[in-house]
């Protein structure tokens, strides 16, 4: 019986994520080897079982992989997937620089208030994402909040033109990613020992020098960790760049979206989200492979 509840424990994540993640995965990956048509579905697939054994092998033996070569030979996805990973690594900087003070704050705090600020951090989530995106527009905007104090405050004689720019990209990603980065750090920082901060100071350390040497190497394994959690989302953002960015922000989440509901040729767009999950593999597959090190580290 034992045994049962073991194998039925570590049974349920693998269904899991062969019903949420390979199934959807090889569905994309047969609609990306597909043909576009006028109908419903838009798509003609060259693989089709239904149709008899001689039927398959007739369509491998015409198999191209036009779609892809299309997708990689046309500047304006390469410049979709350039454009995203610049502001993923941007965003996912800025938001290290300002999560990991705010982490190390609230690790620091005394225990009596820690879980007010971790309230604090959590607290955005309380409320729709989508909405939280749109209250941007009303700050950023010309005649919005942010002007509108500058100007009353004698700062700025003329608004600022921040909204539908890449700046109010930034600022979206940021503003909505932070707790990604926050908590990781926080756990990370946390459970982390400061007499090891004291004895190098005791050594003759600086305090800069100890906060590198001790305090940033172990908080390595979250500052990783959140990197990878704004990372990874970020790179295929759509609702920030569309309604902050305007249409000079070109980001593959938008040009996916274009490619599937306004030209409707659903085999390049899952080409497209096919090759996005490849460049998606390689950060995750360096994130695995950090955790399990610092695993073997810590035993």
């Amino acid at each position: 019986m034992g045994n049962f509840f073991k194998r039925v424990t570590i049974g349920l994540p693998y269904l899991w994520l062969c019903l949420l993640f390979l199934l959807p995965f090889l569905i994309v990956l047969r609609v990306s080897f597909s043909e576009p048509v006028l109908a419903m579905p838009p798509f003609a697939p060259q693989f089709d079982l239904s149709e008899g054994w001689q039927a398959f092998t007739d369509a491998v033996s015409r198999f191209t992989l036009y779609n892809f070569q299309f997708v990689l030979e046309d500047s304006l996805y390469t410049n979709a997937y350039l454009s995203s990973l610049r502001i993923a690594l941007i965003s996912t900087f800025l938001t290290l620089v300002i999560g990991f003070p705010l982490a190390y704050g609230m690790s620091r705090a005394p225990m009596t208030i820690r879980p007010m600020l971790l309230m604090l951090v959590i607290l955005p989530f309380w409320t729709s994402f989508l909405i939280r995106v749109y209250a941007w527009i009303g700050i950023l905007k010309p005649e919005g909040l942010m002007n509108q104090f500058l100007m009353g405050a004698g700062i700025i004689s003329t608004p600022l033109r921040i909204y539908n720019t890449e700046i109010a990209v930034y600022i979206g990603i940021v503003y909505s990613y932070l707790p990604f980065m926050v908590l990781p750090i926080y756990a990370t920082l946390e459970k982390m020992d400061y007499s090891y901060v004291e004895a190098a100071r005791d050594l003759g350390c600086s305090a800069l020098g100890a906060f590198w040497k001790i305090t940033a190497r172990l908080a390595l394994p979250g500052v990783l960790a959140g990197c990878f959690l704004v990372f990874i989302p970020a790179i295929g953002e759509f609702v920030i760049p569309e309604l902050l960015g305007g249409s000079r922000t070109l980001m593959i989440g938008k040009t996916l979206w274009s490619e599937f509901f306004n030209n409707r040729d659903w085999p390049v767009a899952s080409t497209v989200a096919i090759i996005l999950l490849a460049i998606l593999v390689v950060p995750i597959v360096l994130f695995q492979n950090a955790q399990a090190r610092a695993a073997e580290a810590g035993r």
